[in-house]
Protein backbone atom coordinates (compact mmCIF):
# COMPACT_ATOMS: atom_id res chain seq x y z
CA UNK A 1 0.00 0.00 0.00
CA UNK A 2 2.84 2.44 0.73
CA UNK A 3 4.26 2.00 -2.68
CA UNK A 4 1.12 2.76 -4.31
CA UNK A 5 0.70 5.84 -2.13
CA UNK A 6 4.22 7.42 -2.64
CA UNK A 7 3.68 5.99 -6.89
CA UNK A 8 0.35 7.75 -6.98
CA UNK A 9 1.24 11.02 -5.27
CA UNK A 10 4.34 11.80 -7.38
CA UNK A 11 2.07 11.05 -10.68
CA UNK A 12 -0.18 13.57 -9.63
CA UNK A 13 2.31 16.01 -8.34
CA UNK A 14 3.64 15.81 -11.74
CA UNK A 15 0.57 16.02 -13.42
CA UNK A 16 0.02 19.22 -11.82
CA UNK A 17 3.60 21.01 -12.83
CA UNK A 18 4.01 19.31 -16.05
CA UNK A 19 1.30 21.56 -17.98
CA UNK A 20 3.02 24.66 -16.51
CA UNK A 21 5.84 24.16 -19.03
CA UNK A 22 5.62 25.70 -22.70
CA UNK A 23 5.57 21.75 -24.26
CA UNK A 24 2.79 21.57 -26.72
CA UNK A 25 2.74 17.41 -27.60
CA UNK A 26 -0.55 16.28 -26.84
CA UNK A 27 1.47 14.30 -23.67
CA UNK A 28 2.32 17.11 -21.98
CA UNK A 29 -1.21 19.35 -22.63
CA UNK A 30 -3.74 16.35 -21.98
CA UNK A 31 -3.00 17.67 -18.53
CA UNK A 32 -4.44 20.53 -18.88
CA UNK A 33 -7.98 18.87 -19.32
CA UNK A 34 -8.14 16.93 -16.37
CA UNK A 35 -7.98 19.58 -13.20
CA UNK A 36 -11.25 18.68 -11.97
CA UNK A 37 -10.46 14.85 -11.67
CA UNK A 38 -6.62 15.27 -10.64
CA UNK A 39 -7.64 17.64 -7.84
CA UNK A 40 -10.22 14.80 -6.96
CA UNK A 41 -7.38 12.44 -6.84
CA UNK A 42 -5.53 14.21 -4.52
CA UNK A 43 -8.00 14.51 -2.23
CA UNK A 44 -8.66 11.16 -1.96
CA UNK A 45 -4.76 10.20 -1.69
CA UNK A 46 -4.43 12.56 1.28
CA UNK A 47 -6.83 11.04 2.85
CA UNK A 48 -6.07 7.40 1.93
CA UNK A 49 -2.69 7.97 3.11
CA UNK A 50 -3.39 8.76 6.58
CA UNK A 51 -6.05 5.82 6.77
CA UNK A 52 -3.45 3.51 5.31
CA UNK A 53 -0.10 4.65 4.68
CA UNK A 54 2.97 4.46 7.61
CA UNK A 55 3.48 7.56 9.24
CA UNK A 56 7.49 8.52 8.32
CA UNK A 57 9.42 11.76 7.03
CA UNK A 58 8.94 10.53 3.78
CA UNK A 59 4.87 9.92 4.16
CA UNK A 60 4.93 14.07 5.69
CA UNK A 61 6.85 15.39 3.04
CA UNK A 62 4.38 13.68 0.56
CA UNK A 63 1.42 15.07 2.31
CA UNK A 64 2.60 18.40 2.60
CA UNK A 65 3.43 18.64 -1.70
CA UNK A 66 0.40 17.08 -2.28
CA UNK A 67 -1.54 19.28 -0.15
CA UNK A 68 0.26 22.11 -1.56
CA UNK A 69 -0.78 20.56 -5.57
CA UNK A 70 -3.72 20.42 -4.28
CA UNK A 71 -4.23 23.87 -3.10
CA UNK A 72 -2.29 25.41 -6.44
CA UNK A 73 -5.05 23.48 -8.57
CA UNK A 74 -7.57 24.63 -6.07
CA UNK A 75 -7.01 28.12 -6.62
CA UNK A 76 -7.71 28.09 -10.21
CA UNK A 77 -10.67 25.96 -10.03
CA UNK A 78 -12.03 28.54 -7.46
CA UNK A 79 -12.49 31.06 -10.19
CA UNK A 80 -14.64 28.49 -11.83
CA UNK A 81 -17.62 27.50 -9.22
CA UNK A 82 -20.39 28.80 -8.13
CA UNK A 83 -18.37 30.06 -4.73
CA UNK A 84 -16.65 32.61 -6.37
CA UNK A 85 -18.88 36.19 -6.43
CA UNK A 86 -19.62 38.07 -9.24
CA UNK A 87 -21.21 41.11 -9.39
CA UNK A 88 -25.65 40.70 -10.00
CA UNK A 89 -26.21 43.37 -12.60
CA UNK A 90 -29.70 44.27 -13.70
CA UNK A 91 -30.88 44.82 -17.28
CA UNK A 92 -30.57 48.84 -18.27
CA UNK A 93 -33.20 50.09 -20.49
CA UNK A 94 -30.48 51.06 -22.68
CA UNK A 95 -29.26 47.36 -23.24
CA UNK A 96 -30.61 45.22 -26.18
CA UNK A 97 -32.79 43.49 -25.82
CA UNK A 98 -31.75 39.80 -24.94
CA UNK A 99 -30.05 37.56 -27.99
CA UNK A 100 -29.95 33.94 -27.48
CA UNK A 101 -27.43 31.89 -28.66
CA UNK A 102 -26.96 27.85 -29.00
CA UNK A 103 -23.98 26.17 -29.93
CA UNK A 104 -23.44 22.77 -30.61
CA UNK A 105 -20.46 20.16 -31.69
CA UNK A 106 -23.11 17.38 -33.11
CA UNK A 107 -20.60 14.85 -33.42
CA UNK A 108 -20.52 14.22 -37.46
CA UNK A 109 -21.20 10.25 -36.98
CA UNK A 110 -24.49 11.12 -34.42
CA UNK A 111 -27.35 10.24 -36.81
CA UNK A 112 -30.42 11.29 -34.58
CA UNK A 113 -30.55 14.31 -36.61
CA UNK A 114 -34.55 14.58 -35.43
CA UNK A 115 -33.28 14.87 -31.32
CA UNK A 116 -31.12 17.62 -32.46
CA UNK A 117 -33.95 19.56 -34.67
CA UNK A 118 -35.99 19.13 -31.55
CA UNK A 119 -33.55 20.87 -29.00
CA UNK A 120 -33.44 23.92 -31.62
CA UNK A 121 -37.19 24.12 -32.19
CA UNK A 122 -37.61 23.49 -28.22
CA UNK A 123 -35.48 26.53 -27.35
CA UNK A 124 -36.10 28.51 -30.35
CA UNK A 125 -32.47 30.41 -30.23
CA UNK A 126 -31.77 33.76 -32.12
CA UNK A 127 -28.41 31.85 -33.42
CA UNK A 128 -27.72 28.44 -34.05
CA UNK A 129 -23.98 26.99 -34.20
CA UNK A 130 -23.25 23.54 -35.12
CA UNK A 131 -19.62 22.30 -35.55
CA UNK A 132 -18.34 18.46 -37.64
CA UNK A 133 -21.84 18.85 -39.41
CA UNK A 134 -20.91 17.47 -42.97
CA UNK A 135 -23.20 16.97 -45.67
CA UNK A 136 -25.95 14.88 -44.06
CA UNK A 137 -26.06 17.03 -41.42
CA UNK A 138 -26.53 20.19 -44.01
CA UNK A 139 -29.01 18.00 -45.86
CA UNK A 140 -30.99 16.99 -42.25
CA UNK A 141 -30.72 20.88 -41.29
CA UNK A 142 -32.66 22.60 -44.09
CA UNK A 143 -35.43 22.31 -42.14
CA UNK A 144 -34.17 25.58 -40.11
CA UNK A 145 -33.84 27.79 -42.47
CA UNK A 146 -37.42 28.89 -42.67
CA UNK A 147 -36.96 30.12 -39.75
CA UNK A 148 -33.77 30.94 -40.04
CA UNK A 149 -33.07 32.95 -43.41
CA UNK A 150 -29.73 34.18 -42.86
CA UNK A 151 -27.47 31.22 -42.42
CA UNK A 152 -23.63 29.91 -43.42
CA UNK A 153 -22.70 26.61 -44.37
CA UNK A 154 -19.23 24.93 -44.78
CA UNK A 155 -19.76 21.57 -45.05
CA UNK A 156 -17.28 18.79 -44.56
CA UNK A 157 -16.36 15.03 -44.44
CA UNK A 158 -12.84 16.23 -42.37
CA UNK A 159 -15.15 16.54 -38.45
CA UNK A 160 -14.55 20.19 -39.19
CA UNK A 161 -17.58 21.25 -40.98
CA UNK A 162 -19.41 24.16 -39.43
CA UNK A 163 -23.09 26.17 -39.78
CA UNK A 164 -24.30 29.04 -38.48
CA UNK A 165 -27.93 29.81 -39.19
CA UNK A 166 -29.43 33.00 -37.91
CA UNK A 167 -32.89 34.73 -37.44
CA UNK A 168 -31.05 38.00 -37.32
CA UNK A 169 -29.97 40.09 -40.65
CA UNK A 170 -26.05 39.03 -41.08
CA UNK A 171 -23.42 39.13 -43.22
CA UNK A 172 -20.26 36.95 -43.11
CA UNK A 173 -16.63 35.61 -44.25
CA UNK A 174 -14.78 32.40 -43.71
CA UNK A 175 -11.64 32.37 -42.66
CA UNK A 176 -8.55 29.72 -42.55
CA UNK A 177 -6.20 30.86 -40.39
CA UNK A 178 -3.84 27.91 -40.18
CA UNK A 179 -4.76 25.30 -42.58
CA UNK A 180 -7.26 25.12 -45.76
CA UNK A 181 -9.53 22.41 -44.03
CA UNK A 182 -9.93 24.08 -40.66
CA UNK A 183 -12.58 26.65 -41.41
CA UNK A 184 -13.70 29.34 -38.67
CA UNK A 185 -16.61 32.01 -39.44
CA UNK A 186 -16.83 35.71 -38.71
CA UNK A 187 -20.55 36.68 -38.65
CA UNK A 188 -21.34 40.46 -38.74
CA UNK A 189 -24.71 40.81 -36.81
CA UNK A 190 -27.41 43.78 -36.88
CA UNK A 191 -30.15 43.29 -34.56
CA UNK A 192 -33.73 45.01 -34.74
CA UNK A 193 -33.05 47.37 -31.92
CA UNK A 194 -30.02 48.94 -33.84
CA UNK A 195 -27.22 46.75 -32.40
CA UNK A 196 -24.10 45.31 -34.05
CA UNK A 197 -22.11 42.50 -33.21
CA UNK A 198 -19.46 40.29 -34.57
CA UNK A 199 -19.43 36.65 -33.70
CA UNK A 200 -16.29 34.09 -34.37
CA UNK A 201 -17.22 30.72 -34.57
CA UNK A 202 -14.15 28.37 -33.81
CA UNK A 203 -13.58 24.83 -34.05
CA UNK A 204 -9.92 24.33 -34.14
CA UNK A 205 -8.34 20.27 -33.46
CA UNK A 206 -7.53 18.83 -30.07
CA UNK A 207 -3.90 17.59 -29.00
CA UNK A 208 -4.65 14.10 -28.74
CA UNK A 209 -2.95 10.24 -29.43
CA UNK A 210 -6.13 9.88 -32.37
CA UNK A 211 -5.80 13.54 -33.97
CA UNK A 212 -3.13 15.88 -33.79
CA UNK A 213 0.28 15.25 -31.62
CA UNK A 214 0.46 18.72 -30.45
CA UNK A 215 -1.50 21.68 -29.50
CA UNK A 216 0.50 23.89 -32.34
CA UNK A 217 -2.69 24.06 -35.13
CA UNK A 218 -4.98 24.50 -32.31
CA UNK A 219 -3.20 27.18 -29.93
CA UNK A 220 -2.73 29.24 -33.84
CA UNK A 221 -6.17 29.07 -34.74
CA UNK A 222 -7.59 30.32 -31.51
CA UNK A 223 -4.34 33.08 -31.41
CA UNK A 224 -5.14 33.98 -34.98
CA UNK A 225 -8.92 34.98 -33.88
CA UNK A 226 -7.80 36.60 -30.68
CA UNK A 227 -5.46 38.86 -32.29
CA UNK A 228 -7.84 39.89 -34.83
CA UNK A 229 -11.01 40.55 -32.29
CA UNK A 230 -8.65 42.79 -30.42
CA UNK A 231 -7.06 44.84 -33.60
CA UNK A 232 -10.71 44.97 -34.82
CA UNK A 233 -12.18 46.66 -31.30
CA UNK A 234 -15.96 45.58 -31.70
CA UNK A 235 -18.48 44.33 -30.11
CA UNK A 236 -17.69 40.47 -30.38
CA UNK A 237 -18.36 37.36 -29.28
CA UNK A 238 -16.13 34.12 -29.99
CA UNK A 239 -17.99 30.54 -29.58
CA UNK A 240 -17.55 26.80 -30.29
CA UNK A 241 -15.53 23.58 -29.23
CA UNK A 242 -12.34 25.50 -28.34
CA UNK A 243 -10.83 21.69 -27.58
CA UNK A 244 -9.15 23.45 -24.78
CA UNK A 245 -10.22 24.64 -21.21
CA UNK A 246 -10.19 27.94 -20.08
CA UNK A 247 -7.42 27.52 -17.33
CA UNK A 248 -4.81 26.27 -19.91
CA UNK A 249 -1.64 28.91 -20.91
CA UNK A 250 -2.75 28.82 -24.24
CA UNK A 251 -6.63 30.06 -22.96
CA UNK A 252 -4.76 32.75 -20.76
CA UNK A 253 -3.23 34.24 -24.06
CA UNK A 254 -5.97 34.00 -25.28
CA UNK A 255 -8.01 36.41 -23.23
CA UNK A 256 -5.06 38.44 -23.09
CA UNK A 257 -4.77 38.94 -26.40
CA UNK A 258 -8.29 39.20 -27.55
CA UNK A 259 -9.40 41.71 -24.58
CA UNK A 260 -11.57 39.50 -23.72
CA UNK A 261 -14.16 38.19 -20.48
CA UNK A 262 -14.88 33.90 -19.87
CA UNK A 263 -18.30 34.41 -18.73
CA UNK A 264 -17.48 30.56 -16.92
CA UNK A 265 -16.34 32.48 -14.11
CA UNK A 266 -18.50 32.30 -10.87
CA UNK A 267 -21.16 30.32 -12.94
CA UNK A 268 -19.84 26.63 -12.82
CA UNK A 269 -17.78 24.47 -14.98
CA UNK A 270 -20.84 23.83 -17.43
CA UNK A 271 -18.15 20.91 -18.67
CA UNK A 272 -20.09 19.84 -22.13
CA UNK A 273 -17.72 17.09 -23.08
CA UNK A 274 -18.16 13.97 -22.57
CA UNK A 275 -21.82 13.71 -22.78
CA UNK A 276 -21.91 9.92 -22.15
CA UNK A 277 -19.29 10.10 -19.22
CA UNK A 278 -19.77 11.90 -16.22
CA UNK A 279 -16.73 10.97 -14.73
CA UNK A 280 -14.63 12.48 -17.81
CA UNK A 281 -16.03 15.82 -18.25
CA UNK A 282 -14.46 18.67 -19.68
CA UNK A 283 -15.56 22.08 -19.87
CA UNK A 284 -14.31 22.49 -23.61
CA UNK A 285 -16.68 24.36 -25.31
CA UNK A 286 -16.03 27.61 -24.66
CA UNK A 287 -17.58 30.81 -25.13
CA UNK A 288 -15.81 34.67 -24.63
CA UNK A 289 -16.83 38.41 -25.17
CA UNK A 290 -15.84 41.87 -24.88
CA UNK A 291 -16.66 44.07 -21.85
CA UNK A 292 -19.75 45.63 -23.88
CA UNK A 293 -21.62 42.42 -23.92
CA UNK A 294 -23.20 40.95 -20.35
CA UNK A 295 -23.69 37.16 -19.97
CA UNK A 296 -27.28 36.49 -18.57
CA UNK A 297 -27.47 32.92 -18.81
CA UNK A 298 -25.11 30.35 -19.80
CA UNK A 299 -25.92 26.45 -19.59
CA UNK A 300 -25.72 23.24 -21.36
CA UNK A 301 -28.92 21.81 -22.98
CA UNK A 302 -29.78 17.94 -22.49
CA UNK A 303 -28.43 15.36 -24.51
CA UNK A 304 -28.93 14.47 -28.23
CA UNK A 305 -26.83 11.87 -28.94
CA UNK A 306 -23.48 13.97 -29.77
CA UNK A 307 -20.40 13.19 -27.49
CA UNK A 308 -20.88 17.12 -26.48
CA UNK A 309 -23.81 18.95 -24.92
CA UNK A 310 -24.83 21.89 -26.68
CA UNK A 311 -24.12 25.12 -24.70
CA UNK A 312 -27.08 27.94 -24.80
CA UNK A 313 -26.40 31.23 -23.96
CA UNK A 314 -28.24 34.54 -23.36
CA UNK A 315 -26.77 37.70 -23.47
CA UNK A 316 -26.97 41.84 -23.67
CA UNK A 317 -25.34 44.34 -25.08
CA UNK A 318 -24.76 47.92 -23.60
CA UNK A 319 -21.81 50.07 -24.57
CA UNK A 320 -22.22 52.76 -22.32
CA UNK A 321 -21.56 50.60 -19.18
CA UNK A 322 -18.01 49.55 -18.84
CA UNK A 323 -18.43 48.09 -15.33
CA UNK A 324 -16.57 44.65 -16.92
CA UNK A 325 -13.45 46.78 -18.26
CA UNK A 326 -12.06 45.80 -15.13
CA UNK A 327 -12.22 42.01 -16.17
CA UNK A 328 -10.18 42.01 -18.61
CA UNK A 329 -6.80 40.85 -18.51
CA UNK A 330 -3.88 42.52 -20.05
CA UNK A 331 -0.86 41.37 -21.88
CA UNK A 332 2.30 40.52 -20.04
CA UNK A 333 6.08 41.47 -21.29
CA UNK A 334 6.96 38.75 -23.50
CA UNK A 335 3.37 37.78 -24.40
CA UNK A 336 3.01 39.19 -28.02
CA UNK A 337 6.22 37.31 -28.94
CA UNK A 338 4.97 34.06 -27.57
CA UNK A 339 1.92 34.49 -29.22
CA UNK A 340 3.52 35.20 -32.77
CA UNK A 341 5.83 32.29 -32.29
CA UNK A 342 2.74 30.29 -31.81
CA UNK A 343 0.21 31.26 -34.41
CA UNK A 344 3.22 30.94 -36.77
CA UNK A 345 4.30 27.57 -35.58
CA UNK A 346 0.43 26.65 -35.52
CA UNK A 347 0.64 27.74 -39.42
CA UNK A 348 3.75 25.79 -40.38
CA UNK A 349 2.81 22.69 -38.90
CA UNK A 350 1.75 19.64 -40.75
CA UNK A 351 -1.67 17.61 -40.40
CA UNK A 352 -2.25 14.14 -41.56
CA UNK A 353 -6.08 14.96 -41.29
CA UNK A 354 -8.16 12.56 -44.00
CA UNK A 355 -10.35 14.27 -46.39
CA UNK A 356 -12.86 12.09 -45.37
CA UNK A 357 -13.13 10.95 -41.91
CA UNK A 358 -13.84 7.37 -40.32
CA UNK A 359 -15.49 6.66 -37.26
Amino acid sequence: MDTAYFILATFLVLATLVPLTAFQHWAVRGFDFGKIQLTILESLTILGGFLWVERSAEFWITQVVLLASQTFNLSILLKYSRFYPIKPRDRQGRSSRAITLLSANVLQFNTDYPRFLRQVQEHSPDLVLTMESNEDWDTAMRVLEAEYPHFCKVPLENTYGMHLYSKIPMTFQVHYFVADDLPSIEAEVKTEDGYRFTLFCVHPPPPSPTEEETSKERDGELLSVAQKVRADGRTSIIVGDFNNVAWSRSSVLFRRASETIDPRVGRGFIATFHARYWFLRFPIDQLFHTPDVFIEELKTLPYFGSDHFALSCRFTIDHLDDTQEELVEELEEGDEEVIEEMIEEGIEEESDREEIATE
